[in-house]
């Protein structure tokens, strides 16, 4: 295949993939980044790196499942490079379940106040629960979830189940307070 036409159809799944998953890739850095500067910046990131790998697409797995992969990816490296400069640290699930709360949600009625709540409390996931709980609200099954994170399916399912209910108990524990 000549140049032109790789870099035809590397545009062409770019623009398939932005038009297609644009609002997901949005969602997914929101859950990612919190500042809105390097939210921008990741999602400029995220692209960069779509348009770049669809130049090695083999059509080996779905098109969401390779989107996935690459923004997962991203967005993890951004997460670990970041955690390399700031002085915050990530919290495994026992350590979120310790955690102080950090504002009162008995405030917080109206549903996008909720997700905003929510939202924060998936940010102080480490990066791989993070990952499996994102691609988990974007309605991926277990099976593709341990083939983008590169773990089994029944592993992806057990780790899911045991963030949604650590989720569900901090998120509770917030509106209580």
């Amino acid at each position: 295949m000549t140049a032109q036409k790789e870099w035809g159809k590397q545009n062409e799944l770019y623009q398939q993939t932005a038009t297609t998953y644009g609002a997901a890739l949005e969602r997914l850095v929101k859950a990612y980044e919190a500042d809105p500067e390097k939210r921008r910046d990741l999602l400029q990131e995220i692209h960069i790196a779509l348009w770049q790998s669809f130049a090695g697409f083999n059509n080996l797995c779905s098109l969401r499942t390779w989107i996935y992969r690459v923004a997962h990816n991203v967005a993890t490296s951004h997460i670990i490079k970041d955690k390399r400069i700031s002085s915050k640290t990530w919290l495994n699930l026992d350590e979120l379940e310790d955690m102080a709360d950090e504002s009162n949600v008995e405030e917080r009625i109206d549903r996008n106040l909720a997700l905003e709540w929510l939202m924060k409390i998936i940010q102080r996931l480490d990066p791989l629960e993070r990952q499996l709980i994102l691609l988990y609200l974007e309605g991926l099954d277990a099976t593709a979830i341990g083939e983008i994170a590169g773990i089994t399916s029944s592993n992806a399912a057990t780790k899911i189940h045991r963030i949604k209910s650590t989720l569900i108990q901090r998120f509770h524990q917030g509106r209580a307070s």
